[in-house]
């Protein structure tokens, strides 16, 4: 089943990212709600104040992809710079937030961060790399180094072959 030649893949990849987006939103606000009811939050260290800050942008970001204007709209490719930088804004917004967390319950605490800020960087920096790797094989692609290889008939066994029936768009 191909799903990048009959729409269904940005159907899917647009109601997975909608899902991610509410699960976010969710995840933010519980972790306020639980922040604001059982901690100190007199606003006066960076790592609360980069909270409001992120909290208020991954609302902004939710409210502006609901409101995203068709396709066939002038206005869109405008808002899809704007919603772009805004996830951008609010990613990196959140791995600062992180690290300044770590730095505040240290000083609060006293006790090491050093192994929680070597994971975290260790794991932001796989992240950096797979994306960066996956931007890199799109480049090739789209420029003909990497070709994409479809087996032909003579490569396909019956049974592969009898799961190549057509199928209905989405």
């Amino acid at each position: 089943m191909d799903l990048l030649h009959n729409g269904c893949w940005l159907q899917m990849k647009s109601a997975f990212g909608g899902c991610l987006s509410i699960l976010a939103v969710l995840l933010a606000t519980v972790g306020a709600v639980l922040s604001m009811k059982y901690l100190d939050n007199s606003f006066n260290n960076l790592h609360q104040r980069i909270g409001i800050a992120l909290y208020s942008g991954i609302w902004l970001q939710v409210l502006t992809g609901i409101l995203r204007p068709h396709r066939e709209r002038k206005g869109r490719s405008i808002w899809y710079i704007f919603h772009w930088l805004q996830g951008i804004t609010v990613s990196f917004l959140g791995v600062i937030n992180i690290y300044t967390g770590l730095q505040a319950y240290h000083g609060k605490t006293s006790k090491s961060v050093r192994i929680w800020t070597i994971i975290f960087t260790a794991k932001i920096s796989a992240m950096i790399f797979l994306y960066l790797l996956q931007e890199k094989k799109n480049y090739m692609q789209k420029h003909g180094v990497i070709l994409d290889v479809q087996p032909n008939d003579q490569e396909l066994s019956p049974r592969n072959k009898q799961k190549e029936t057509p199928t209905q768009n989405c």
